[in-house]
């Protein structure tokens, strides 16, 4: 698949279809890939694929530094790709001058893929590889959510303040999110100041809250906010609880339909009114 991904690689730089490749290069043994710009096709052979090719490179997509490279081709694997359709639905992607590349899962993404069950990007421009019939392996988590909503609402409130307590307010999570693209961040204003900028439990649980509501019926699940963050705060169930409520009332999964309707944006006379109380 590596030399499969070169080639091809290689083809659109010579080709001109697009000015930059953005892919995995290697690191340091045991730490993530490292994304990669590659605007040379004699520079292509630095691209790699591996059990370490863990970050969403979806979310390099909304930045402007990158948007001015020129036409990119972006090296995807099926639980980012969800992200990409999102983007599009956003406006933040013009998919048009995109070339998408597909990564199969046959477990070589694992374990980040775990959580998703697009073994093969659906939407890719073209794909390499083929999915193997063995399931990724299990990702870890300190606990999922039904370990945590089989709590009571006084165990998980303290769940919370346990984790967020730990929060340093690095915004690890908003810089690696793909769907965290606005230019000011709430959490950056101060004429008013909706959330405190110092690491305090209510600064905190502002914070990750309000991060949590933005991302409602929008977050794909990749699991970088997981993975980035360096207290280990298991970010993702938030996202998580809301992507169920999203599912059972609305019928709606992010990512999986390009031409399906947003929630928010759109009605139908059919939508479940059980939240109001």
């Amino acid at each position: 698949m590596i030399e499969q991904l070169r080639e091809t690689c290689r083809r659109l730089l010579d080709e001109g279809s697009v000015q930059v490749i953005i892919g995995y290069g290697d690191s340091l043994p045991g730490k993530p890939a490292r994304p990669m710009f590659i605007r040379k096709s004699e520079d292509v052979d630095q691209l790699t694929w591996g059990p370490h090719c863990l970050p969403n490179l979806t979310a390099y997509l909304k930045r402007k530094e990158v948007k001015a490279l020129g036409n990119a081709a972006i090296v995807v694997k099926g639980c980012d790709e969800k992200a990409l359709v999102v983007l599009t639905k956003e406006s933040q992607v013009d998919r048009a001058s995109l070339h998408v590349i597909g990564m199969a899962c046959d477990g070589v993404g694992a374990p980040k893929c775990a959580g998703c069950k697009v073994r093969t990007p659906r939407f890719a421009d073209e794909v390499i590889g083929t999915p193997s019939d063995a399931e990724p392996k299990a990702g870890t988590r300190p606990v999922t959510l039904e370990d945590l909503m089989a709590k009571s609402p006084a165990e998980r409130w303290e769940f919370w303040k346990h984790e967020f307590a730990r929060c340093v307010k690095c915004y690890a999570c908003r810089q690696v999110c793909p769907l965290c693209y606005c230019e000011r961040c709430i959490a950056d204003k101060n004429r008013p100041q909706e959330i405190l900028t110092s690491a305090s439990l209510t600064g905190n649980f502002a914070w990750h809250i309000a991060r949590a509501f933005h991302l409602a019926a929008r977050c794909v699940e990749c699991g970088e906010c997981t993975r980035a963050c360096p207290a280990g705060i298991p970010l993702a169930l938030l996202n998580r609880t809301l992507a169920e409520q999203t599912e059972e009332s609305f019928g709606y999964q992010p990512g999986t339909d390009p031409d399906a309707e947003p929630v928010f944006g759109s009605w139908k006379a059919t939508d479940k009114e059980t939240f109001i109380r």
